[in-house]
């Protein structure tokens, strides 16, 4: 398990923001990642409804992934952070407790908390957007969601499919309703939504172009594939739940996806805690649906040789 407090990467230069906050910028981003020697932070309080791996709860600084892009979740639950020319985008936020940690990453960024616009979601499920309902309240952003997460934000996670009440949080609403293929942009930035219902029917892919580097590169930022303890037969509350899962496959293996990012960052091969190797073994979009696939077929086997 990855507690190792990662320094913020030296390149603070490329954040795109306003020219008038950029040299502000520059320096507290790169005083902030002067850190004494062997410096963690304490994990977040363990929730009593909602235990957790400690990683999914150990604060980290800021990660650079692109040059708009940045990591500034736990160590083990992917929160991006994207800066443009007219505020910032977060996708994802990990567990409801996460939203003091999540500002103060920003705040190292100098990304004020009224400069946070949009919040982006790869599905409803605790462990990934529990603080929505508090940074809508402290920033003023808007919530982007499909219909079938709008429901499930709304209630707060319950009533989920598979997990009933167990893995509630603070309800929240959502502002703007998408559609499959629909665009979202801010500030130059256009975040393209693909549906890949499977994990839960309101399951989203994003892809947006950034660069690295000086070079251009298209980010997939693809939900979780996984079914833990699901009924995959004969599940009445989810009658289409194979055939959803089998076309999400091949849609992640058509996306544009030079760089590929999960909500679970070992899903995707990532290791925060490795610094500037932190993508070192990440997989490619195909590989990544290849080898849920696989794992899916299995699950479904066994799960089929139970009920004969």
């Amino acid at each position: 398990m990855r507690h190792t407090r990662q320094t913020v990467h030296p390149s603070a230069a490329g954040i795109p923001m306003r020219p008038s906050l950029l040299a502000a910028s520059l320096a507290i981003v790169l005083a902030s990642s002067v850190l004494p020697a062997g410096a963690v932070e304490p994990p977040l309080p363990q929730l009593e409804a909602y235990t957790v791996r400690e990683s999914w709860r150990q604060p980290i600084a800021p990660v650079r992934i692109a040059d708009r892009t940045w990591q500034i979740g736990t160590a083990g639950l992917t929160a991006l952070l994207v800066v443009t020319d007219d505020g910032a985008v977060l996708i994802d936020a990990g567990m409801p407790q996460a939203a003091d940690a999540l500002l103060a990453n920003m705040a190292r960024l100098e990304i004020a908390p009224a400069d946070l616009r949009l919040l982006l979601s790869s599905h409803a499920h605790a462990d990934h957007a529990g603080p929505f309902a508090a940074l809508k309240r402290r920033t003023g952003a808007h919530l982007v969601a499909n219909a079938e997460s709008a429901a499930l934000f709304a209630r707060g996670g319950t009533d989920d499919l598979h997990f009933g009440d167990d893995i509630a949080y603070p309800p929240v609403q959502t502002d703007r309703i998408v559609m499959d293929h629909e665009v979202v942009s801010l500030g130059g930035i256009d975040f393209k939504v693909h549906f890949v219902p499977g994990h839960t029917p309101g399951s989203v892919a994003l892809t947006w172009a950034d660069t690295r580097e000086g070079r251009p590169v298209r980010i997939a930022y693809v939900d979780s594939l996984s079914a833990p303890g699901y009924r995959l037969q004969g599940n009445p509350r989810y009658p289409r739940l194979v055939e959803d899962y089998r076309r999400t496959f091949q849609t992640v293996r058509s996306l544009p996806c030079d760089l590929l990012l999960t909500p679970h960052p070992e899903a995707s091969g990532w290791d925060y805690a490795a610094g500037d190797a932190a993508a070192a073994q990440a997989l490619t979009c195909a590989a990544y649906a290849d080898g849920a696939e696989t794992r899916f077929e299995a699950q479904l086997a066994e799960a089929q040789a139970t009920s004969r």
